[in-house]
């Protein structure tokens, strides 16, 4: 069923911008005395905030000072002006919903200065305008929150509505608002976001097909 809102994640969702943050996190963990491999970091820390990442690498071992979140954000905003690509396949993907009059929003446990580099680049921070959602200004995922004030302020019911998030602590917020939710494991191990008992989407064209959108 096409719905009336889709509600997207966006790191990992919308941009590839976890690739670089995932290397320059691991490279900055192993400098404060955490080595932990690039495959662990997603399953460690993605999908959750800078602030969660800092209370576990800590417990972990991680001589991390107590300014270390602001200087991690100055070097991950650095990166990431360099520039990351949409995720393959997503532009159809938000062109057709769009076409089908569907509302689109955006619902990130990241700050919305990360979101402005990383969507503007794409003409997604101008194109979602009013309807990007962040942890700035709501509790972060998985408390449903964002995806709660997404329903309300577009008038859509929850049987209308799809949640399509990367991690399981994002897609926890899709359930705790108790609206339909998909985990995109393009990238992500299925089996994670299967755990927190979401249907799955490989890749964009299965996306598109979930949503009864053109595939072609």
């Amino acid at each position: 069923m096409t719905p009336a809102l889709a509600i997207f994640d966006c790191d990992g969702v919308l941009v590839d911008s976890e690739g670089p943050t995932n290397a320059l996190l691991a490279d900055d963990l192993r400098a404060h005395g955490l080595d932990v491999p690039g495959p662990q970091i997603p399953a460690l820390f993605v999908g959750g905030t800078m602030e969660g990442v800092f209370h576990k690498a800590r417990a972990m071992g991680a001589a991390l000072p107590d300014d270390w979140v602001d200087r991690f954000y100055g070097r991950m905003f650095a990166r990431l002006a360099d520039g990351v690509p949409m995720i393959d396949g997503v532009g159809a993907v938000l062109d057709a919903l769009e076409t089908r009059g569907v509302a689109i929003w955006v619902a990130s446990n990241g700050p919305m200065a990360k979101m402005e580099i990383t969507l503007t680049p794409h003409g997604l921070w101008d194109r979602f305008a009013g309807r990007i959602l962040s942890r700035d200004d709501f509790a972060p995922k998985p408390a449903p929150d964002m995806v709660l004030h997404a329903l309300a302020a577009n008038g859509t019911d929850k049987a209308q509505a799809v949640m399509i998030d990367d991690s399981p602590t994002g897609c926890g917020a899709g359930i705790a608002a108790g609206i339909r939710t998909i985990g995109y494991a393009a990238e992500t191990d299925p089996d994670r976001l299967r755990a927190a008992g979401v249907e799955i989407a490989r890749s964009m064209p299965e996306l598109a097909a979930m949503l009864d959108l053109p595939t072609g």
